[in-house]
C-alpha cells in the first residue's frame, strides 16, 4: 500500500467535521485508491462509480428526501446501509451534475457519510464553485510529491527529519545521504509521482514497466480530451498537449503559440490552455512584471511555461536511452526541463504558486515564489554551472525590490554566500509556507463588560 500524505488529510478531516469531502484533480492521482483506502475504516463502504454504472445517475434526479437516495442506492447495492457506520464512496462526478445540490440534504440528515471524487476533465469551473458552503470541503490531490516518492522507497521519518534541520539551518547534508538522496531524485525524474507508476517501481524496480504504465496515462489524458473538451477546442487542446514536452526542452522554456500555428492568437488558444490547467494535467507558470509582492498583482497571463502535472510522465516522452543517462548523472546532457517541471510539481503539491520573471535588462529567474510572506527567487541548474546566474545576481541587487534571500537549486550540497543559498535540488520539497496558523482564539472581554 503506497504511503500518501492524503491519507492523513482524509482522517484528520473526517474527524472533525461532519461534512462530505470532494476530493478533485487530474485523473489517475490517486483519488479513487484514498476514498477506497479510508473507506476500510468503516462498518460498511458502499461505492458507485457514476462512469461504471450510467444508471446510477438518476439515483439524484427528481428527488423528494435523503430517504427516496438511500432507497435507490440501496437496489444498486449488496452493501447494508447502517446509521452511524457507513460511508458512501460516490466516484466520477463529473458524469452526474444534480449530486451537488442534493449532498447538501444528505449531510443535513446526518445518517452516513460520505466522500466523493471526481476529476475536472469536462467539470465546468461554475459547477465546481456552486458546491454547498458549509456542507462540503475540497482536496485537491496531486501526484505523488518527492518526500512521498521517498518514504515509499525507504527513506525513514528520521532521515528527512534530519534534511529539514539541514535545510532550516542552511547546512551541509552528511556526504553520503546527500549522494543517495541526488540518486533518488534522478529516479523520481523518471519514476514521477502517478501511483499506478510508483506502485510499479515499488513492486518490480523496472523503468521499463513505469514506461509501460506512464504511456497508458498519457493515452487515457488524451483519450479524456477527445471525450470531454468541447468539440471545437479538442483539436487545439491536442496540440498544446502534444508539444509541451518540446517546448520545455527549448532554449527559454516559455510556451511560444507560433510553434502550433505560425498565425496563434493568445486570445484563441486561451480556453484551451485553461481546460489543461482546470483538468489538472498542466502547470502554467505565469511571468512577472517584476518580483515584488504581491506576486498576483504583477502577472502576465500571456506569458508563460506550461509544465505537465507529472515529471515523470514528461521524462517518458523524451528519446529512447535518456532514462539511462539520467540515471547515471551524466551532466552532459540537458536536463533542465525536467529538474524544472520537478520543482514547479513539488510547489504546486506544496501550494505555493510559481510565477517567473524574465527581462531583457536583468534576464530570467526560473521561478519566483512567495513563501512565508517574502518573495523568494529561485533559479534550477542541472549541471556543473550553479555558481553562474547573472539573472539573480540582477535582482539582488536592485533595491526596489526587497529581497533577503535567492535560491540556487542544482545537485551541489548546502551552503550559503552572502544572500545566496545554494541547495541540492532534493531540498526543493521543503520550500513552502510553514507559518502556523493560529488554533483557538479567544479574546478576553471582561474590561469592557465590568
Amino acid at each position: 500500500m503506497l504511503y500518501r500524505d492524503l491519507t492523513e488529510y482524509i482522517e484528520s478531516y473526517y474527524s472533525s467535521s461532519r461534512n462530505a469531502l470532494l476530493l478533485t484533480g487530474a485523473r489517475q492521482t490517486g483519488k479513487t485508491y484514498s476514498a477506497r483506502n479510508f473507506g476500510k475504516s468503516f462498518e460498511s463502504f458502499i461505492e458507485i462509480n457514476f462512469i461504471e454504472n450510467p444508471e446510477a445517475v438518476g439515483l439524484f434526479k427528481d428527488v423528494s428526501s435523503p430517504e427516496d437516495i438511500y432507497l435507490r442506492i440501496s437496489v444498486l447495492t449488496d452493501k447494508q446501509l447502517i446509521p452511524g457506520k457507513t460511508m458512501i464512496f460516490l466516484d466520477e462526478i463529473q458524469e452526474c451534475e444534480s449530486i451537488m445540490t442534493s449532498i447538501k440534504f444528505l449531510v443535513d440528515d446526518g445518517k452516513y457519510r460520505f466522500i466523493l471524487s471526481g476529476s475536472l476533465l469536462g467539470v465546468e469551473l461554475k459547477d465546481i464553485k456552486s458546491y454547498p458552503v458549509g456542507y462540503i470541503g475540497i482536496k485537491e490531490v496531486f501526484p505523488l510529491s518527492f518526500r512521498e516518492f521517498i518514504k515509499n522507497v525507504g527513506i525513514s521519518d528520521a532521515v528527512i527529519g534530519r534534511l529539514g534541520e539541514c535545510w532550516q539551518s542552511r547546512r551541509a547534508v552528511d556526504g553520503m545521504i546527500h549522494g543517495k538522496l541526488l540518486e533518488l531524485f534522478r529516479l523520481y525524474l523518471l519514476v514521477g509521482g502517478m501511483p499506478a507508476a510508483v506502485a510499479k517501481y515499488v513492486e518490480t524496480n523496472n523503468i521499463r514497466d513505469v514506461i509501460r504504465e506512464q504511456a497508458d496515462i498519457v493515452s487515457l489524458y488524451r483519450a479524456d480530451i477527445s471525450k470531454y473538451a468541447a468539440s471545437d477546442e479538442k483539436l487545439k487542446i491536442k496540440e498544446i498537449f502534444d508539444i509541451i514536452p518540446s517546448e520545455l526542452d527549448a532554449k527559454n522554456k516559455r510556451f511560444i503559440l507560433k510553434e502550433l500555428n505560425k498565425n496563434a492568437k493568445y486570445e484563441r488558444y486561451k480556453q484551451s490552455f485553461l481546460w489543461l490547467k482546470d483538468a489538472g494535467v498542466a502547470i502554467p507558470v505565469y511571468n512577472l512584471k517584476q518580483p515584488k509582492a504581491p506576486l498576483k498583482l504583477s502577472e502576465l497571463r500571456n506569458l508563460f511555461k506550461l509544465f505537465l502535472n507529472d515529471v515523470g510522465l514528461l521524462a517518458s516522452q523524451y528519446a529512447d536511452g535518456i532514462q539511462a543517462r539520467i540515471l547515471s548523472g551524466d551532466n552532459s546532457i540537458n536536463i533542465g526541463a525536467v529538474y524544472e517541471n520537478a520543482v514547479a510539481q513539488e510547489l504546486i503539491a506544496n501550494s505555493v504558486t510559481p510565477y517567473y520573471f524574465n527581462s531583457k535588462k536583468q534576464g530570467e529567474v526560473d521561478f519566483v515564489v512567495s513563501v512565508n510572506g517574502k518573495v523568494v527567487p529561485v533559479e534550477i541548474k542541472s549541471g556543473k554551472d550553479y555558481t553562474r546566474h547573472r539573472a539573480m545576481d540582477n535582482i539582488l541587487q536592485c533595491r526596489e525590490y526587497e529581497i533577503e534571500e535567492g535560491i540556487i537549486f542544482g545537485n551541489c550540497n548546502m551552503q550559503t554566500e552572502g544572500r545566496l543559498t545554494y541547495a541540492p535540488i532534493y531540498m526543493s520539497m521543503f520550500l513552502k509556507n510553514d507559518i502556523p496558523v493560529p488554533g483557538i482564539v479567544k479574546i478576553d472581554l471582561s474590561t469592557l463588560n465590568p
